[in-house]
């Protein structure tokens, strides 16, 4: 769909295309021109953008998702399964569940073609088993639902934090002190809804991460640093690592990997171990997944058994 201002009767792009397309929201324009769906005069924009006279604005809309994921024969690495529930060691880069640019090859299409459809149906067809996530370029453990049941069961534990969740991260620069109980509010960050920012109360939701520094390396002015969390808000591990001033290694979102002093070119956050109450038997389990490759100049300079960080 092509349009031509002809009148710039509102200042901001999104106003002047909601005045105009009436069966798209003035929130789905402003999502469609974040996406870059949206063109103002064949260049990406932004929804306060001002338009002018003459502005060509051209409108694309995206293929819709699939109401119902599709099974795919993917790869997954299963540290265990039952018939109540199983836990992946995740990869960096794979998307948990389908969502628009990401229709499909993602965690769920993989488990759904691994468990022959045998998933919980609480989070709907589009997040058929999923309890909690990992961003896409994060690693390592998550815990999948087979039955309802299961996932009520595990879903309670992540929400009155019963559950243990200990992630190990790479730093830009070595936070201070060596140990520490980060506690803010974190929420929508108002210049940028595809962030997260600390906010100040009551906006925003508590959030807590304890950190311990493991090793530092002053020549690379990085960290290598265990984080335990107590709440599981979105980015909240990346968001309080920048609030510290030492954000993550190979962040795209809250730092500038480009100008960082190593590349190991994916995000330097691993979900490294789980504990959780089996939702049947009651008994309690750890689950720990192999720490990637990326992250061994940092063990060897540790020089510790991984184990001992538990």
């Amino acid at each position: 769909m092509i349009l031509t201002v002809d009148i710039a009767d509102h200042d901001r792009l999104d106003a002047w295309i909601a005045s105009r397309v009436t069966d798209l929201s003035r929130s789905r324009i402003q999502d469609l021109i974040r996406e870059q769906y949206i063109l103002c005069n064949g260049k990406f924009a932004k929804p306060r953008d001002a338009v002018k006279v003459g502005d060509r604005i051209e409108v694309n809309l995206p293929e819709a998702v699939p109401d119902i994921a599709t099974p795919q024969d993917l790869p997954l690495k299963i540290l265990f399964e039952d018939d109540e529930m199983i836990v992946i060691d995740k990869d960096p880069g794979m998307v948990v569940h389908p969502a628009a640019g990401n229709p499909d090859g993602t965690l769920v299409n993989a488990l759904l073609h691994h468990c022959h459809g045998k998933l919980s149906g609480i989070g709907g067809v589009e997040r058929p088993g999923i309890v909690h996530r990992l961003d896409k370029d994060t690693s390592g453990c998550l815990v999948v639902a087979k039955n309802d049941h299961a996932h009520q069961h595990l879903s309670a534990q992540f929400a009155e934090r019963t559950n243990q969740k200990i992630y190990l991260c790479i730093t830009q620069g070595i936070p201070t002190p060596v140990q520490e109980t980060v506690f803010t509010h974190i929420g929508r960050d108002s210049r940028n809804r595809q962030k997260m920012a600390v906010l100040t109360p009551p906006a925003g939701r508590p959030s807590i991460t304890d950190y311990t520094i493991l090793w530092a390396d002053a020549a690379t002015r990085t960290a290598f640093v265990r984080c335990d969390l107590h709440t599981g808000r979105t980015h909240q591990i990346r968001v309080h690592m920048k609030h510290k001033g030492t954000p993550l290694i190979g962040d795209p979102i809250y730092a500038h990997p480009p100008k960082q002093s190593v590349k190991p070119g994916r995000l330097m956050l691993h979900a490294w171990a789980l504990g959780i109450e089996h939702p049947r038997t009651g008994e309690r389990l750890r689950f720990m997944a192999t720490i990637p490759p990326e992250f061994t100049p940092w063990l060897i300079g540790w020089g510790e058994n991984p184990e001992s960080i538990l």
